[in-house]
C-alpha cells in the first residue's frame, strides 16, 4: 500500500481517538436532552465509545477520498487550464466527499448509535442488529444526508487549507527550511481553521443525520434502548422519519438555533483533531516516502500519472 494510504489511515486514527471524548458530547448534544438526563461518562471506556467502526473504516474512507481528489481536482483543472485555481480545490473535494458515501454512512450510524448506547453496547454487536434487522440498507439509513454533509464538507475542506496555506505568512526562516519543524506552526493552525470552516459549513446537516441515525423505532430489539424513553423530542415511533421530515420537527420544536446545537463543541474538537491530523501525516509521509513530503497531501501527485 502507498505512503499516503497508510498516512491517512494513521492520522484519521489518531484524530479519532484525540478528539472522541468531545465528539461523544457533540453527538448527544445534537440527538436531544439524552447526556443531561441520564446518559453520562462512566470511567475511562466512555471516553473511546464509538471510535471501533471509524477507525478501522478510516484507511479505506481517505485512500479513497484522496484517490478521487487528486484525480477530480486534476482533470478540472486541465478544463479551467489553470494550476491554481480553487474553484477546482473546492469541487475536487466534493467529489472526493462524495465519494466516501459508501463507507462514511455504515461507519456514521454504527458510531452515532455506539455514542447514544445507554450500556455502552459495542460497535460490534450494534452492527450485529442492524445486520439482522435491516440487512445491507440498514447501514445506509440516513445516507442522504450523510452523502451531501460529506460532498459539501470536504469540498469546503480542502479549500479552506489550500486557501490558509496560500496566505500563510512564511518568514525567511520557513522559506530556506521546509522542514517538519519549521512547517509545524502553519500545518496546525491551517489544519485545524480547515476543520473549524468544513463543521460550520455542515452542522446543520451533520445534526439532522445524528438526529435521523438516532431515533428510535419500535422494531428495535428490546437489549438495549439507543436514548432513554424520558428524553424529549426521541421517543419510540412506529415509523422512522426521513431526513426532511426530522428538519420540519426539529424546526417546529426550537427553530433554527436547535440545528447549531452542539457547535461550540465541535468546533472545538474540529481544531484540535484536525490540527493533529495534519501534523501526523506530514510526519508520517516524511518517514515513509520523504522525498514526495514537499508535495503536500492536497497537492495532485503528477509524478505517478500518466
Amino acid at each position: 500500500m502507498s505512503a499516503e494510504f497508510w498516512a491517512g489511515y494513521l492520522s484519521g486514527a489518531v484524530g479519532i481517538l484525540v478528539g472522541n471524548p468531545l465528539d461523544v458530547l457533540k453527538v448527544r448534544l445534537q440527538a436531544g436532552d439524552a447526556f443531561t438526563s441520564g446518559l453520562k461518562f462512566q470511567g475511562t471506556a466512555a471516553l473511546i465509545t464509538g471510535t471501533a467502526a471509524p477507525v478501522l473504516g478510516y484507511g479505506a474512507l481517505n485512500a479513497l477520498l484522496f484517490v478521487s481528489y487528486n484525480h477530480s481536482e486534476s482533470s478540472i483543472r486541465k478544463v479551467l487550464a489553470s494550476d491554481t485555481s480553487l474553484f477546482a480545490t473546492w469541487v475536487g473535494g466534493a467529489v472526493g466527499g462524495l465519494a466516501t458515501w459508501v463507507i462514511s454512512a455504515p461507519t456514521e450510524i454504527v458510531k452515532c448509535r455506539a455514542q447514544m448506547s445507554a450500556s455502552k453496547e459495542s460497535s460490534w454487536r450494534i452492527a450485529r442488529r442492524i445486520w439482522q434487522a435491516e440487512g445491507i440498507r440498514g447501514f445506509y439509513f440516513g445516507g442522504m444526508v450523510t452523502a451531501l454533509r460529506d460532498s459539501v464538507g470536504y469540498g469546503f475542506y480542502f479549500w479552506s487549507y489550500e486557501f490558509a496555506s496560500r496566505h500563510w505568512p512564511a518568514s525567511t526562516a520557513q522559506r530556506e527550511d521546509s522542514s517538519l519543524l519549521h512547517e509545524a506552526p502553519k500545518i496546525l493552525l491551517c489544519g485545524g481553521l480547515a476543520g473549524v470552516i468544513t463543521w460550520a459549513s455542515v452542522f446543520p446537516l451533520d445534526t439532522v443525520k445524528t438526529r435521523v441515525q438516532t431515533q428510535r423505532i419500535n422494531f428495535q430489539p428490546e437489549t438495549d434502548p439507543i436514548i432513554p424513553e424520558s428524553v424529549g423530542g426521541n421517543s419510540r415511533v412506529s415509523r422512522r422519519l426521513g431526513s426532511l421530515e426530522t428538519a420540519q420537527a426539529m424546526f417546529r420544536e426550537a427553530g433554527p438555533k436547535l440545528f447549531f446545537r452542539g457547535l461550540t463543541v465541535c468546533s472545538i474538537r474540529a481544531f484540535i483533531v484536525n490540527a493533529v491530523q495534519w501534523a501526523v501525516y506530514e510526519w508520517v509521509m516524511m518517514e515513509l516516502c520523504p522525498v514526495n513530503r514537499k508535495k503536500g497531501p492536497l497537492q495532485p501527485d503528477t509524478a505517478n500519472q500518466p
